[in-house]
């Protein structure tokens, strides 16, 4: 460029050279200004086209065309020697780096120009893309309204070297938009077009970005909040495997009416992440949510909401009822609860129940005789189905216990008559004694019967021999699951003419 404005200055000064004293003085005699009427960029050469109406003065010679900055004009072209010339192409770089005002001139033989015309400047158009956000924010310089109005811009958007097509419609007074939707690992290129009230419109540069980003999750699937052992919250989720997210945010919130707060800032393994909370109340339902965190901490993708299932017990006569929130909230739905209950020998499955009910009532006789610790325990299982990514979830309630009923009942008299109508005797328990011991004598103190097994019934015989009717003692020690010892006495009558 520096060689360039060395020739145009010495062009001018031939141009102008043959009599220094004899010019026309200009600032009285006035020439008429042209009007510069068009700035536009070609996008794919990056070349500038000016159009300009010709001055309305006599005796004009040629054309000067300025880039104009803070009151001064530089002349960037060679003097255009044709007075009927209203056109001129400039092959240079600068418009795709930043906006630039343009003034034309006419000039009058031997050097005397007119003042400068109206100022237009190109259009400067940029595009910055916005991995944080996933957004890409246009931004534009707005072009002049005179000589013409201008009525709108037009955002001109081409994706891997395709057509360009309008992405949107601006008013005359916007000079920005965002591109909140846009296909990652893609070429965009952009191009601004002022539409004009005659028809025609002028361009800017062509601004073109990679939507090379951080790709997220899609999805984030919460696979289960079980309670474990210890009564400890453990969770477990599985990430879209084609996320290059590994950073993520664990949230908490205790309660339907409490705000999620953040528990930790996992990474992932393998695509899951796994964490046991030992600090939520275990006894209370808790929500938790995970949420994938791009390069600028800010959540990208929220997984679905998983919760704990919290067990609560009460007795109501000889029945146990057991009652729990339902599981929420799988991306698949609950095929069932599983009850397990332990009684004394580890847990074991008892029932399966719909997945539309969160009650269940236990009846303490089907399972007294089965007891044989010092608490009956439950929990409830919460399985999974039709998860849309093949992932299965299954959710453990938390644990509780009671006390078993220890009630020992004793008949006071029976019929060993072969009717089979209480024709055996044995003491009834509602639980399984560690230890046992019943004796059976008659009024003379004679042991009839003596067995240390709770299952064993006496028929009313010595040694196959049947005992007359009449009252025999009975005494019973025993152990409860709770350790308790408990000795009995009593009486019994044989009845045998019913």
């Amino acid at each position: 460029m520096k060689y360039r404005h060395y020739y145009i200055i010495f062009l001018l000064c031939s141009f102008w050279s043959y009599n220094a004293f004899s010019q026309i003085n200009c600032i009285t005699d006035s020439i008429s200004p042209p009007v510069l009427t068009s700035v536009s960029v070609e996008p794919e050469t990056g070349n500038t086209k000016f159009t300009w109406t010709l001055s309305r003065s006599p005796g004009i010679a040629a054309y000067v065309l300025y880039s104009y900055e803070n009151g001064d004009g530089m002349p960037f072209s060679d003097t255009i020697k044709n007075p009927l010339a209203t056109s001129y192409t400039l092959s240079n770089t600068v418009t795709k780096y930043k906006s630039v005002s343009y003034v034309v001139t006419a000039m009058r033989l031997p050097r005397c120009t007119s003042k400068f015309s109206n100022i237009l400047n190109s259009i400067f158009a940029n595009a910055v893309l916005d991995t944080c956000k996933k957004k890409i924010v246009v931004s534009w310089n707005s072009y002049p309204s005179f000589p013409v109005k201008v009525t709108g811009y037009s955002v001109l958007l081409s994706v891997n070297g395709g057509n360009y097509n309008e992405l949107k419609n601006a008013g005359p007074g916007e000079t920005g938009f965002t591109v909140n939707d846009f296909t990652i690992d893609a070429e965009y290129c952009f191009v601004i077009r002022a539409n004009l009230e005659d028809g025609t419109f002028s361009t800017s540069n062509k601004k073109c970005l990679s939507t090379k980003m951080q790709r997220p999750p899609q999805w984030i699937n919460a696979d289960q909040a079980t309670t474990n052992s210890d009564g400890k919250v453990a969770l477990s989720f599985t990430i879209d495997p084609l996320s290059e997210i590994k950073h993520f945010s664990l949230e908490r919130r205790t309660g339907t009416a409490g705000t999620f707060q953040e528990i930790s800032k996992p990474v992932s393994v393998n695509g899951s992440v796994r964490f046991t909370d030992d600090q939520g109340e275990k006894n209370k339902i808790n929500y938790y949510r995970l949420s994938a965190v791009n390069n600028c901490a800010l959540p990208v993708m929220i997984s679905n909401i998983a919760s704990n299932m919290v067990l609560s017990l009460e007795w109501s006569g000889d029945n146990i009822s057991l009652s729990w929130n339902s599981y929420k909230k799988w991306l698949g739905t609950i095929s069932s609860y599983r009850l397990f209950v332990n009684t004394g020998k580890g847990y074991e499955e008892k029932a399966v129940i719909p997945a539309s009910d969160t009650l269940f009532v236990q009846g303490y006789h089907q399972i007294m005789y089965e007891v044989t610790g010092n608490q009956v325990c439950f929990y409830v299982i919460a399985s999974e189905t039709s998860n849309p990514y093949g992932i299965a979830g299954e959710s453990l309630s938390s644990e509780i216990c009671t006390n078993p009923t220890e009630v020992i009942t004793v008949p006071n008299v029976f019929t060993p008559n072969n009717d089979l109508d209480n024709d055996l005797f044995r003491p009834v328990l509602s639980f399984t004694p560690l230890e046992y011991h019943l004796i059976i004598s008659n009024r003379q103190g004679n042991v009839l019967f003596e067995t240390r097994d709770y299952y064993a019934e006496w028929d009313g015989s010595q040694n196959g021999k049947p005992q007359p009717q009449g009252v025999y003692l009975w005494f019973l020690k025993l152990t409860t699951p709770s350790g308790k010892v408990i000795s009995k006495t009593g009486t019994l009558t044989i009845i045998r003419s019913r």
